[in-house]
Parts: structure tokens; C-alpha cells; sequence
């Protein structure tokens, strides 16, 4: 590139030699351009990821309450013969559910959203119904993970130490 740059301004010099031989380079231009851009999209990324630990440690001692709460349903469920899975089903349903009302909720804001934001620009990409399906999808995968330890070991708990307690 130096070996370009210098025949360049050697041509150049040749066809004016009194006008400064100044260049800049398009993509430093559009990093210059967009690096506030950059910026905001990283710390959008870092606090997003915030966020999502601070919500998992909340869905985590929500689950362990609830886990708590229906301690002996649980053990009495198992005395009568509902297997792990069936327990896990029963103590998910009302977090999947929740995360399901909350997608309903928050795709339409965030499409309006999006929408305005990515209108400022004269070249944007559309918005389609996959990143939306994704994200509600890896929403309903991430409270599963983290309400899953709670109602399987809560499953797998002896139901004679639970219905004992009384």
C-alpha cells in the first residue's frame, strides 16, 4: 500500500504540484462515522448480559420460593406416583407461561422501536419475524435452565422428609 500511495503522489505531484497531496481512506471515514455507533452497541451488549444474570438470580430465588411453597403437593404428587418429569412440568408451566405473556407484551414495543431507530438511516436492513422468534425462544430457553435445578431437585427430594415436617 506505502509503494501504491507513493506512485500515486508522485503522479499526483506531477499533475499539480502546488495542491497538498492529501488523502484519507473511505473506511477510516465510516469507522470515524460510526463509532459512536460501536460504542452504544457495546455497552447496550454488556448491560444486556447484566440484566439477563440479575434476572436469572431473581427467576432462581422465585423458583426456590415457589419450590418451597409447594413442598408438600410435591411429595404428595410423588407418593402417588408422578415421575420427575411430570413434577418439572407442573413447577415450570407458571414461569413459561409468564415469559410467554411478557413476549406478547414486549414484541410490538420493540418493533416500533427498532423500526424508528433503524429509519434514521437511508440504508437499513429490514426487521423480520425470526429475530423475534429467536429472542423469545432464548428468553423461554434461559428461564427453563434456571427454574429446572430448582423443580428437579425439588422432584428428586425424598416426599417421606417432606410430609414428615407436619
Amino acid at each position: 500500500m506505502s509503494r501504491a500511495l507513493s506512485r500515486i503522489e508522485e503522479i499526483y505531484r506531477k499533475h499539480d504540484p502546488g495542491a497538498p497531496f492529501d488523502y484519507k481512506f473511505s473506511s477510516e471515514e465510516y469507522a470515524r462515522k460510526f463509532a459512536s455507533e460501536v460504542r452504544v452497541g457495546k455497552l447496550a451488549t454488556f448491560f444486556a448480559c447484566l440484566a439477563i444474570f440479575i434476572s436469572c438470580l431473581g427467576l432462581f430465588g422465585l423458583a426456590s420460593f415457589v419450590a418451597e411453597q409447594r413442598i408438600k403437593e410435591i411429595g404428595v404428587r410423588k407418593v402417588l406416583g408422578a415421575s420427575v418429569f411430570n413434577l418439572w412440568g407442573l413447577l415450570s408451566k407458571d414461569f413459561v407461561g409468564l415469559v410467554i405473556i411478557s413476549f406478547c407484551i414486549s414484541v410490538p414495543i420493540a418493533y416500533y422501536l427498532m423500526n424508528n431507530w433503524l429509519s434514521r438511516y437511508e440504508y437499513h436492513s429490514d426487521l423480520s419475524w425470526w429475530i423475534f422468534a429467536s429472542a423469545g425462544i432464548g428468553a423461554l430457553i434461559v428461564t427453563l435452565a434456571t427454574v429446572s435445578y430448582q423443580a428437579i431437585s425439588a422432584a428428586l427430594m425424598n416426599p417421606v422428609k417432606s410430609l414428615k415436617t407436619e
